[in-house]
């Protein structure tokens, strides 16, 4: 294989470096420093009947911060093999479209070249139809289900958390409203 541009193997390994060092920080640094940021916000106020409450429903300790990073982590490196894995089908797919244009063609046309003008305009008439139905449509559907998945699965993972927050979206209105009022 020829490389696109000068020096891609080691910028290729130099980025795989990168993303499989960021699984040991986001394992064990992001929780160290969660942890300390915790430990620092700890402000005790007291409600009505005089208890003492720290704001917080759950405990911010280490194990727990760990235990969810844990989580995340696993989650982060499944979307990233999971993202890889759909533009590498993406490739093969067009890489198996063009390996049916080429027996299309040459099944299609190139055999009927030889014969005369009637068995030549049949046989384009064969390869443009199959061309049209099996890989235009073929394609369409691809691209279809890809921004599909890509508008559901992806750009999703990016901003939404079930964490039974409801979801208001943005409105330049509103906006407007509570910096008027």
């Amino acid at each position: 294989d020829e490389p696109m541009y000068a020096n891609q193997n080691s910028v290729q390994i130099v980025l795989l470096i990168i993303a499989l060092a960021s699984v040991p920080v986001l394992l064990f640094a992001k929780p160290y420093f969660l942890s300390k940021k915790h430990a620092n916000q700890t402000v005790h106020h007291h409600d009505d009947d005089g208890h003492d409450d720290d704001g917080h429903d759950e405990d911010h300790g280490f194990g727990e911060i760990l235990i969810h990073q844990a989580i995340e982590t696993i989650e982060f490196v499944l979307g990233m093999v999971s993202n890889t894995a759909s533009y590498l089908r993406l490739w093969a797919l067009s890489l198996a479209h063009s390996e049916l244009a080429t027996v299309f063609w040459e099944k299609a046309m190139l055999s009927t070249l030889n014969m005369n003008w009637f068995a030549a305009y049949l046989g384009f008439g064969i390869f443009a139809g199959v061309t049209f139905g099996v890989l235009l449509m073929m394609d369409v559907l691809e691209c279809f289900l890809h921004a599909l998945r890509l508008h559901w699965v992806e750009f999703q993972n990016k901003f939404f958390k079930a964490d039974g927050t409801r979801f208001s979206p943005y409105s330049f209105k509103q906006a407007i409203k509570d910096t008027q009022g």
